[in-house]
């Protein structure tokens, strides 16, 4: 298989613990210069696929590509993980902290303390650069972890719920940044139970559940295949009970003036919507559009689990 346009290749990998399978017989890949989500619910593997990728445990079956390479020490410095738990040292200064962390993806010291100054400018922490990693909130916390993840110009960024402990407005600036290292070439994988971020930054996504693939692809394909169909009628006048019993529709509910249709898959609302112009004094009649959040949901639900 010619993997050359992916950043990232997993291929049928799997990963036990004393017995549970954590990650099973999984298999996706993601496109160089992509954003790429990769959902599920606690437990779901997310973490531990991250960590394999990272070499930081190795797969008891599968193979795993990055960059081009093997998962291992060679394509590790081209890429800048930012785990889900704190790996900050708590008594270190915040400058001392970059510099050591950039040292290790072989960025020399003064390199790195030059290269961190406009970061901690932007992101708040500047005041805070001489201080200890555990006098900072944990949101301040997350942030020097990006900054430690972007400081050597990674190929390629994975982030484990990057935006943990932070508030909206910290939340919104960390996309902007993120978003900035996408234009400049830089791929991002991200796991997130946030799925607002995960639909306004990824153009791709995969769903696992119990160490298994659901569904992959991009966010418009997931929503097409997924989302079922479903239209959305704003009524001015009239009693839409009529609907509830109307052929192909599966479910309806209402709130005030809205009233929304889950139809069989494959209907065609036009009759419907001919009905309900006849019979009702109609604002508004649209397709909807499912949200991530919805289809996550209904897809681990249908799977056995709770998201």
């Amino acid at each position: 298989m010619n993997t050359n346009g992916e950043a990232l290749r997993l291929e049928a990998v799997s990963k036990s613990f004393a017995g549970h399978a954590a990650v099973q017989e999984l298999t996706l890949g993601v496109p160089r210069g992509s954003v790429f989500g990769l959902l599920g619910p606690n437990g779901a593997g997310k973490t531990t696929t991250l960590r394999m990728v990272m070499d930081v445990l190795a797969p008891d079956a599968g193979a795993i590509t990055v960059l081009g390479q093997p998962a291992g020490a060679a394509a590790r410095d081209r890429v800048g993980y930012m785990p889900e738990e704190r790996g900050l040292y708590p008594r270190m200064h915040v400058d001392e902290q970059l510099a050591f962390l950039a040292e290790l993806k072989g960025l020399a010291r003064a390199e790195a303390l030059r290269r961190a100054a406009p970061w901690l400018e932007r992101l708040g922490l500047a005041d805070w650069r001489r201080r200890r990693v555990n006098e900072l909130s944990k949101g301040m916390q997350q942030k020097v972890q990006l900054v430690a993840t972007l400081l050597h110009d990674p190929e390629l960024l994975i982030l484990d719920e990057p935006m943990s402990g932070l508030d909206p407005v910290g939340m919104d600036v960390v996309r902007d940044v993120l978003l900035e290292a996408h234009a400049r070439g830089c791929t991002l994988v991200l796991s997130s139970h946030q799925m607002e971020t995960v639909e306004r930054l990824c153009d791709r996504v995969a769903l696992i559940h119990r160490g298994r693939l659901l569904l992959e692809g991009t966010v418009a394909e997931v929503k097409r295949r997924h989302g079922g169909n479903r239209v959305a009628l704003v009524v001015e006048e009239g009693d839409p009970a009529f609907l509830w019993g109307w052929p192909g529709v599966l479910a309806a509910r209402r709130e005030g003036a809205r009233v929304e249709l889950d139809l069989e898959p494959g209907a065609d609302p036009q009759p419907l919507l001919r009905e309900a112009a006849a019979r009702l004094r109609l604002a508004r009649f649209e397709r909807v559009e499912p949200s991530l959040h919805q289809i996550f949901v209904a897809r681990v639900t249908a799977a056995g689990g709770t998201a």
